[in-house]
C-alpha cells in the first residue's frame, strides 16, 4: 500500500469513497460488472454488524432460517405491487443443466415470496403465532450503476419475515424492529439516524406502511441505512397464509418484512472517515488496537517483543481485539500511516525506551496528531485502553451527530427549500403534498422525502408546496 494521500472529501467525495474502500482493504474488484469481492478485512466490519444485529434479534424472540436463491418467477408475480416495483431489478435464469427451463427461476430479490408460500404451508392455528423469521442471505438486484457496499449486483443482507394475527401486533413488530435497528446504529456503528415513515412514492412495493431510518453521509447526502415494512395482508391474500383464530373462523395473516444489508458498512466509512482513511467505531473494528513493535536491531528486539507478547495478552484476556504489527521491511512510519488508513481506533507504540521506562504510546485515530497521543504505564494498559475505546466510541457519535444537526436548516417556503438543497443540505419543511408533488419537487431540485421524522412538530404549518396546512414535517434531501 502506498504512503500517498487520497483524494480529499471536499475535492471529490466520491472518488474519496472509492480510493478508502480499496486502499483500506475493504473490497476488491470483480470479473462481474457490478458486483465486488469483500476481503476479510472488510467481511469482518460486515460480521461484526451482523453479530450485534443477530444478538438483538434473538433476544427479542426471533429465529433465523434460509430459503431458496431461486424462485419461481410466477411466485414473484402473485403480489402486483411487488412484481412491478421490481421487474426492473430483476435477473432471471433460463436454462439449467444444458436445457430450458419448464419455468423461469428468478434469482432471489428478496425474499417475501418464497416465504410467504412456507408460511401459508407452516401457519395453520392462532396458536402457530406469531411467527418470527430472519435469515442471513445474499440478494441480486441488477443496478445500472453500482458503488462497493452502497449499491451492487449482489450484496448481503439479512431479512425478517413475521406473521401475526393482527394489524396492531404486526405494527408492533414493524415498529420495534425500526428501533432495533436504530438502536443498533447508534450504540454500535456511532451513526446517528433519524426514525420516521417513508412517503407514498418511497414505499417498499406491496408494503401498507414502510419505515426508515435514515443518515447523513460527509457529503451530506442522505443514506437509507434500514427498513421495516408493515405489509398488512397484501402478501397473506397473496400466498394463502391463514390461521384459525379462537372463533373458529378463517382469518388472513397479517406480515411484516425487514432487512438492513452490506451497505451499513459503506455507512461506517462514509459518517465516520475523513481525509487519511477509515474512521472505525471500536464496536465494529475488526482490530481495535494495534501494536506496532519499534526497535533497530536484535539487540532491541527481544526486550520490545516481551514487552508486546505481554501487552498483547493482557489485552486479550480483557476482551480486547488487538493486533501485532511485525511485518519485516516496513517502517514504523509506513505501519502508523497503513493503520490510519485502516481506522484502526488505537495505536500502541513500544520501543526500547517505553521498555526501559515502563510506558506505552497510545495514539487515537479519532483525534489527529500529537493532541490524539499520551505515554501511559504498561502496569494499567487494560483500563486505560478499555477507557479510551469507550471514549472514541462516544466521540465518533458526537462529531456525526453535530455534523447532522449543522446541515438539517428549516425551510419556509418552496424558494428556501430549493435554497437548502441547493447549498447541500437537508430540508425540513411542512409537507401535504401529493405523489406528483413530490415528483415535481425531485425533478426540479434532485431531491426526494426521505422520511417523515417520527419526532414532529406537533403543531400546524402551511406546506411549502401546496399551501395547505399541516401538522406533517418531511426531510427532504438528496441521497444515495
Amino acid at each position: 500500500m502506498s504512503e500517498q494521500s487520497v483524494t480529499a472529501q471536499s475535492e471529490d467525495f466520491s472518488r474519496w469513497y472509492n480510493e478508502i474502500v480499496y486502499r483500506a482493504d475493504l473490497a476488491a474488484p470483480s470479473p462481474v460488472r457490478g458486483c465486488v469481492i469483500i476481503k476479510p478485512y472488510g467481511y469482518e466490519i460486515w460480521e461484526g454488524i451482523k453479530a450485534g444485529l443477530d444478538r438483538r434479534f434473538k433476544a427479542t424472540g426471533h429465529q433465523n432460517a434460509y430459503f431458496p436463491l431461486f424462485i419461481p418467477e410466477s411466485y414473484i408475480r402473485r403480489e402486483a405491487q411487488h412484481v412491478e416495483g421490481f421487474s426492473p431489478e430483476l435477473a432471471v435464469v433460463t436454462h439449467a443443466g444444458g436445457k430450458e427451463l419448464e419455468e423461469p427461476l428468478v434469482v432471489r430479490p428478496t425474499s417475501e415470496t418464497v416465504i410467504g408460500e412456507a408460511f401459508s404451508d407452516w401457519i395453520q392455528s392462532y396458536r402457530d403465532l406469531p411467527l418470527l423469521i430472519n435469515q442471513w442471505a445474499n440478494v441480486v438486484r441488477w443496478e445500472l450503476r453500482t458503488r462497493p457496499f452502497l449499491r451492487t449486483a449482489e450484496f448481503l443482507w439479512q431479512e425478517g419475515h413475521t406473521a401475526h394475527a393482527t394489524h396492531d401486533e404486526a405494527e408492533r413488530e414493524t415498529l420495534q424492529m425500526l428501533d432495533i435497528y436504530a438502536d443498533f446504529a447508534v450504540n454500535d456503528a456511532a451513526i446517528p439516524v433519524i426514525k420516521g415513515e417513508k412517503s407514498k412514492m418511497e414505499r417498499f412495493a406491496g408494503a401498507l406502511r414502510t419505515y426508515t431510518i435514515e443518515a447523513m453521509m460527509r457529503d451530506r447526502r442522505a443514506l437509507q441505512s434500514g427498513t421495516s415494512h408493515n405489509l398488512g395482508q397484501n402478501f397473506a391474500k397473496a400466498f394463502d397464509i391463514r390461521y384459525l383464530a379462537e372463533s373458529n373462523n378463517q382469518e388472513y395473516c397479517w406480515t411484516t418484512s425487514w432487512g438492513l444489508s452490506t451497505r451499513m458498512v459503506g455507512a461506517v466509512v462514509m459518517t465516520h472517515g475523513d481525509d487519511k482513511g477509515l474512521r472505525l467505531p471500536p464496536k465494529l473494528a475488526p482490530y481495535q488496537v494495534v501494536i506496532v513493535p519499534i526497535f533497530k536491531d536484535d539487540t532491541q528486539r527481544g526486550a520490545v517483543m516481551d514487552a508486546v507478547e505481554r501487552l498483547r495478552g493482557q489485552l486479550d484476556d480483557a476482551g480486547v481485539r488487538v493486533h501485532i504489527d511485525n511485518r519485516d521491511g516496513q517502517s514504523p512510519g509506513f505501519k502508523f500511516n497503513d493503520w490510519e488508513m485502516r481506522g484502526v481506533p488505537l495505536r500502541m507504540e513500544i520501543g526500547p525506551r517505553d521498555v526501559e521506562k515502563n510506558n506505552a504510546v497510545l495514539a487515537r485515530r479519532d483525534i489527529p496528531g500529537r493532541k490524539g497521543k499520551q505515554f501511559v504505564s504498561q502496569d494499567g494498559i487494560v483500563a486505560v485502553t478499555r477507557s479510551l475505546l469507550a471514549d472514541i466510541q462516544c466521540s465518533l457519535l458526537e462529531d456525526a451527530r453535530a455534523f447532522r444537526d449543522a446541515h438539517i436548516a428549516d425551510a419556509a417556503s418552496y424558494d428556501e427549500l430549493r435554497m437548502v438543497i441547493a447549498e447541500g443540505d437537508w430540508a425540513r419543511v411542512f409537507w401535504d403534498g401529493d405523489d406528483e408533488d413530490e415528483l415535481a419537487v425531485k425533478d426540479e431540485t434532485g431531491a426526494t422525502i426521505r422520511c417523515f421524522p417520527f419526532d414532529q412538530p406537533g403543531e400546524p404549518g402551511q406546506c411549502v408546496f401546496s399551501g395547505r396546512n399541516t401538522e406533517r414535517v418531511a426531510l427532504f434531501a438528496k441521497a444515495y
